[in-house]
């Protein structure tokens, strides 16, 4: 059975950190490009950070670049999302999923419509 699973949200003070992590089962993860998202309450979901299977090149939104790093781990299976200096405007459900495009650079504005596969998602709050 092919699943996603996110871990590690969580509330967090403002300035904290957190590491997402999405593991995957039922498939091997380092062949498939991965993004992060998240969906705020009453906003759109917006495509965070990806991973290209290509070249290993990684892409942020402006809003996170120089604080999230988007890593992955082939011997765990897992895919990680490093959030540091994290602002109350970063507090959403996040989640991961595998794309069919193995290059996702330029692609963070509408790469909901490479998606294979979703996890569930992990609610991130940061406090004031």
């Amino acid at each position: 059975q092919v699943q996603l699973v996110e871990s590690g949200g969580g509330l967090v003070q403002a300035g904290g950190s957190l590491r997402l992590s999405c593991a995957a089962s039922g498939f091997t993860l380092d062949s498939y490009s991965i993004g992060w998202f998240r969906q705020a309450p009453g906003k759109e979901r917006e495509g965070v950070s990806c991973l290209s299977s290509s070249d290993g090149s990684t892409d942020y939104v402006d809003s996170v670049k120089g604080r999230f790093t988007i890593s992955r781990d082939n011997a765990k299976n897992t895919v990680f999302l490093q959030m540091n200096s994290l602002k109350p405007e970063d507090t959403a459900v996040y989640y991961c999923a595998t794309l069919f495009a193995r290059r996702c650079n330029g692609m963070l504005t509408h790469m909901g419509r490479v998606v294979d596969y979703w996890g569930q998602g992990t609610q991130v709050t940061v406090s004031s």
